[in-house]
């Protein structure tokens, strides 16, 4: 298991974080094993605009992706959303999004948002806020079964 810590997270730059993330994923492929790769918030536009690399990735678990029109006016994080949005062809089946219906940085909703407009599957889980610790979140039984077989069921925590 691998769980990159991204750098200068009240300050984060592209280059930056796609270097620890393409770092993290050699360090991955060189295991021989199977690579899922689970982002969380900003790590998913970074995913989705600068795609660090494939080596092998099985499956992409974007977690509470943030509308990019809605980062829009935050400087700290214009890099990301000037990468905009891209599918590689590749990913499109190996993607999932969990998300939740009432996602302050996504408000308009991930489906609409990203899983329509991507064909991404989507989950969407009733009022629990942007997934993160704040929310609540914190060990997430069912996302961690979801790593191990991706035919089990992300439910809330």
């Amino acid at each position: 298991m691998e769980y990159p810590q991204l750098p200068s997270p009240d300050e984060p730059t592209v280059s930056e974080w796609k270097s620890v993330a393409e770092r993290s994923l050699d360090t991955l492929a060189s295991t021989g094993l199977p690579i899922v790769v689970i982002c969380h918030s900003l790590s998913c536009l970074l995913w989705l605009g600068a795609r660090p690399g494939d080596l092998g990735v099985e499956r992409i678990l974007l977690v509470a992706p943030p509308d990019p029109r809605v980062l829009m006016g935050s400087p700290e994080v214009a890099g990301f959303v000037a990468l905009g949005l891209k599918i590689a062809p590749a990913d499109r089946p190996r993607l999932t999004i969990v998300a939740s219906d009432n996602d302050e940085y996504c408000p308009d909703g991930a489906a609409r948002v990203f899983g329509d407009r991507f064909g991404i599957r989507t989950v969407v889980l009733e009022g629990q806020g942007h997934l993160n610790s704040e929310a609540g979140y914190g060990a997430w039984p069912s996302l961690v079964a979801w790593c191990e077989n991706p035919d089990v069921a992300i439910v809330p925590r």
